[in-house]
Order: structure tokens, then sequence, then C-alpha cells
């Protein structure tokens, strides 16, 4: 079943053309002001009184990086170096260093992600391929809680957000992840990953102001008396400020968000939720509208013979007005259960199972409908993976998932993986896994317009969309540098298209097939113990045929894109981040190449403040990362401009 049908394809990717490029122009005032600051500090360092480090050396060295437990690729902890998948792991102190505020500008530290924003508060974000507003490949998770929206299979990444300082890592897998994390897990995965709360910890508040807007948070850490609990609480508000066109008028787009949270860790048990409301400006006179609010127990317990069982569920509401086109209400419950055998002897299994309800219930309009207005979601699952050790060196990883849901049925989501490991950290590795992205109600349920006679219909016979994906990587590990390389082949079956009907409705349907290659390589060097840097890609290719088929119909993606990144521990007390990324034009529509350079320098004033200089997009004035398909965005599109930030962090 894992052999992929050669299949004649005719290439329908046309070619675009040469890459725009903006002329270098000279850094504005502030810009200079910001590397000032830096110049005055290091000639004033070696003056100053030594202050506690806040971040060793350069965030973790290279051994330590590798020896990280991951756990989103077998769903149980593995080192880094021992993980037979594409990942990238940012780490909190990436993360923090970075000087990055918002949770997709974080995401474009993996260079395995695509990552491009739209408007002022709007995100498109894959990998591998398809990306668009509405990407539906990709698997989202927070502290392993999904948020991706069964609307349309992807992420409404305006209301998601984390605390910077509460990152323990973010894990982002490339390569399909079903066999363990069901549908909707087709080219990737990213998991958020919280720290776990402290009695160390302290308590602090910031603030921070940069030319998009400004944010102030505050958290406080306790005790749970004689238990040994901990717990944390947090409270954040957020402002930012429109995006501007290429004719200099606004777009129309600020916005607002209110957010605030808590964490308990008890011995075997973690409860955590949190709680938000934003608005957002839009073209008419009325504001978009979100709320939401969740809540999430997870219960482990290990064994003396090292088996773990583990219980997970969660309570999910969101809220989505938008005046004039659509509300949508949605109530989810979901509960997870997982075993694992003891890791010990020659074979280990994982095994487990859930159930997810959601209850959406939207409220149409003239423009737009989405009927039944209420539709009543169940999905189920089972899954089983089993792990064994051929001999020392080389070992052999089979599972499958089965998982129902209400308009398909039962999806087959099997996988088989073969790794060897060499000595001195080197590690290879080879997959086959079917995965599918299971339909939204946008692919069954979406009219246009609102009411009868309709000129977009949902697909009432609309198929699971299915990928065949085989991969091939390494990954080496030595003292001062490591690097790793993936390549992948995925066929693509069954995707979504329009289709036209004798009275001239358009009906979406499973008509498009094709596939995608892609490199994804990476590494790291550690030049000396308080300089380190990194530098990775991706070179993608894709190929697809069908009926109706348009040149954006899969997506608007680059062929190529890259990162290269230093990080420097100027003293003790001072460190700098320096990071660059270049990213092809775009074909459909034609978005120009652009390079960008973001910078942040940290300072440790004191025991209980910290002063952070920020700066984006630093040798050019603006550039453009996405668009609609919309004349009005393509003939007068939103623009990213420089920008410069300060923030102030003060512990107490």
């Amino acid at each position: 079943m894992y052999r992929i049908r050669q299949r004649k394809l005719r290439t329908c990717l046309l070619r675009t053309k040469p890459s725009e490029r903006h002329p270098g122009r000279a850094i504005n005032f502030i810009t200079a002001l910001l590397f000032g600051s830096l110049l005055f500090s290091l000639s004033t360092s070696q003056s100053r009184a030594q202050v506690p480090q806040t971040s060793r050396l350069i965030d973790l060295s290279l051994e330590e990086l590798g020896n990280i437990n991951i756990t989103s690729v077998s769903k149980k902890e593995q080192r880094l170096a021992d993980t037979p998948a594409s990942i990238y792991v940012i780490t909190g102190d990436a993360a923090r260093r970075s000087g990055m505020r918002r949770l997709p500008d974080i995401l474009r530290l993996a260079p395995n992600l695509q990552v491009a924003q739209i408007t002022a508060n709007s995100f498109a974000i894959t990998m591998r391929g398809f990306n668009s507003s509405s990407a539906n490949k990709l698997l989202v998770m927070k502290d392993g809680r999904t948020i991706y929206t069964p609307l349309y299979s992807g992420v409404f990444w305006d209301v998601q957000d984390v605390m910077l300082e509460n990152i323990d890592r973010i894990e982002v897998i490339s390569g399909p992840g079903g066999t363990l994390w069901g549908a909707n897990a087709v080219n990737g995965i990213i998991n958020i990953i919280t720290k776990e709360t402290d009695v160390k910890d302290v308590d602090f508040a910031r603030a921070e102001v940069d030319g998009v807007g400004h944010n102030m948070v505050i958290q406080h850490h306790g005790t749970l008396g004689k238990n040994g609990g901990s717990y944390r609480v947090y409270g954040k508000t957020e402002q930012g400020s429109p995006s501007s066109r290429t004719d200099g008028s606004s777009a129309q787009d600020s916005w607002g968000r209110s957010q605030t949270g808590f964490r308990v860790d008890l011995t075997n048990l973690t409860i955590q939720g949190d709680a938000y409301r934003g608005v957002a400006e839009l073209l008419i006179p009325q504001r978009q509208i979100n709320t939401g609010a969740n809540l999430l127990m997870r219960w482990t317990e290990a064994h003396d013979d090292g088996a773990e069982i583990r219980v997970q569920s969660y309570l999910d509401y969101t809220k989505r007005i938008i005046p004039a086109l659509f509300t949508e209400s949605m109530q989810t419950l979901d509960l997870d259960i997982q075993y694992a055998t003891p890791a010990g002897g020659t074979t280990q299994t994982i095994w487990g199972g859930g159930y997810r309800y959601t209850a959406d219930q939207v409220g149409n309009s003239d423009q737009l409908a989405f009927l039944p207005a209420q539709r009543n979601l169940r999905w189920a699952n089972l899954f089983i993976q089993h792990e064994k050790q051929l001999r020392p060196d080389l070992s052999l990883t089979v599972g499958t998932k089965l998982e129902s849901n209400i308009y398909t049925g039962l999806e087959f989501l099997p996988s088989i993986k073969i790794t060897r490991k060499l000595q001195n950290d080197r590690l290879l590795w080879a997959g086959l896994a079917r995965s599918v992205r299971a339909p939204s109600r946008l692919d069954v349920d979406f009219f246009v317009p609102g009411k009868s006679p309709y000129l977009l219909a949902g697909g009432p016979n609309f198929q699971s969309e299915l990928a065949n994906t085989m991969e091939l990587g390494w990954r080496q590990q030595a003292q001062r540098w490591s690097y790793s390389l993936t390549l992948s082949h995925s066929e693509f079956m069954r995707l979504r298209s329009v289709k036209p009907l004798p009275d001239g409705v358009l009906v979406l349907a499973n008509q498009i097939h094709g596939n995608v290659n892609a490199l994804e390589a990476w590494g790291s060097y550690q030049a000396t113990p308080t300089l380190a840097f990194d530098i990775g890609g991706v070179i993608l290719r894709e190929h697809f045929c069908g009926r109706n088929l348009s040149r954006s119909s899969q997506g608007n993606d680059p062929r190529a894109q890259w990162t290269l990144g230093g990080r420097w521990n100027i003293h003790d007390n001072q460190y700098l981040t320096i990071n660059v990324r270049h990213v092809d034009s775009l074909p459909a529509p034609f978005i120009p190449a652009y390079t960008s350079v973001d910078a942040n320098f940290n300072w440790q004033l004191s025991k209980r403040a910290e002063l952070s200089l920020s700066g984006r997009n630093l040798f050019n004035p603006h550039h453009q990362e996405f668009a609609s398909t919309a004349s009005n965005l393509v003939k007068n599109p939103i623009l990213l401009e420089r920008s410069v930030g300060i923030k102030l962090t003060v512990r107490f």
C-alpha cells in the first residue's frame, strides 16, 4: 500500500519573473540610535560591576541542545540527537533573545516553516508548501491541545498567543504525523510547550513599544502550601498599529487583544487555562471581535518498571464575530488516553485512544453561509506504535491509527520508519507514511452567496485529501557543530478543486493530484563559548495537475528560502542576536523576493531590570510578504515596514 503510484504528471507550476530587488538605503536615525546604544554599551561594559547572567553563554551549547528531550515525534521523551525526524527546536531562550513578541514572528526562527504576514494581525503559515491565508495541512498544538479550527482545518493566528517567558520550547516537525496525532498532521506539526511552574521563579512586569504597537504584561508565581505544588498567573494587553499600503494610505487593520491565564503543577497533575478577548479594525465602521477560553488537565503516572500512563482532557470555547459576513461560536471537549510500556529491553509499545466532540454554530449572512448553520462534529481514534531494536545500531518503528469523522467515516493512517545510529551521534533514517486531511465544514457546508441560487457550494461527496510520503534523513552532532539534512517526496491525491455543474454552480470536489519534493537543511556552529552561528534553508518543488487547476489553487509558495543567524554573548550582562531571512518570489499572485534583517540587543541593567532594543527589517524600508488574490490587495498591497522597539522588564 506504500508503493506510490507512478503517474505521468504535467508541470502546472508556471515560472515566475526574476525577483525584484530593492536598492540599498541608509539606515534611518532611529536605527542608527539602536546601534549607537550598542557601541556605547560595549565601551562601558568592562567598567561595570558583574551582574548575574540572564542567559547562559549562547543559549545552549550544541551538546546540551542535542540532549534536549522532545515529545512530539513519538509521544514519549527522546533526545533530540536520537530522534529520527526532520525536527527543529526553538528553545525558550532563543525565542526570548530573538526580540520577537508575537507567536507567528517567533516561528520565523524555524527554517523549515513558511511564515508570511498578510495584514497587521493575520499570517499565512505552513511547511512543505500549500501556503495560503487558510493553510490546512499543518497540525498546531499548545501543550498537546489542538488549536486548529474544524471550520477550515487551519489556524486563526490572530488569536494565538503565549507568554514569551513561559515558553520552554517549540517543536517544529516536518513531515506526516498522522499515526500518533491523526488527521491534518499531513505536512508537519508544531507543538508549543510551556514551562512547568517553579517555586524559584520570580514575579515580573514588562512593557514594550515598537513601530507596530505596544504591549504590557505582568506575571506572579507562588506555592500551594505543604503539598509541594506551585502556580503562576499572568495578564497581558497588546495593541497593534495599522499597516500601510503602497500608496501610503492606511490598511485600516489595527487590532488589540487582552489575555489572562494560569498554570498549576502538582505531583502528577497539571491544570492550566487561558482566556482572551480581541478586536480588529475593518474597512466597515464595525469591528471584528474574537473571544475565547480554554481549560486543560493532564495527569501522568510513571510506574517503577518504567511504564507510563497519561490522561489529558481539555475544554475549549471560541467565538468570532465578523460584522456583515459571519459569526461563529464553537465549544470543544477532548479526551486522550495513552499508555507506554517500559522502555527497557529491545521493544517498546505506545498505544492509546481519544475522543473529541465539537458543537459549532455559525451565524450566516447574505454574502456566505455554512449550511446547516449548526453542526455537531465528532472524532474518535485508536492508535498503536511499536519500536523494536533489531540490533544495537538499528531499530524499526511501525504504527497505525484508526480515526473516524462524521464526513468520511474511518481513516487508516499507517507509518513505518527504520533508523540506524552510527558512532559519534550520527543518525540515518528512512520512513514511509500515509496521512489525510479530513474534510472541514468549508469543504462540505460552505455556500456563496448565503441564499439560493448559489454560485459556489460545498461538496456533499467531498473526500479526504490523501498524501503518501517518503523521507530520507541524516543528522550529525559534533562538539562544535551539528547539521541535519532531510529529503522528502510526497504524492497527493484528491486535493480540493472546483467543479462546474451543468447549471453553472461551482461545487468543491477532489480533482487535483500532484507531488511535492523538498530538501530541508540546517546546521549550527559554535565558534567560541560565547559566539554561535545558525544557518538553514528549504528548497521546494511542486507539480500539480487536474481539472480546473488554477495557479493559486494549491497555495503560493517560494521555491527556496534560507535563514542565517548569529548569537553573541558580549558580556555577562549583554548579548546580541541577528537574524537574516531570505524568501524567493511567490508566483500567484506574484510577490517579489525579499531579504529581511532583524536584530535584538539585550542589556541586564541590574539584578531586577533588563532592557532590550530590537529592530525589524533594518536594511529595507518596507516589503510585501503575502497577498490575497483580491484585486485591491494585489494592486495596492499591504507592506511590512522597518520598525525599532524598546522593551523593559522589571523583576520583583
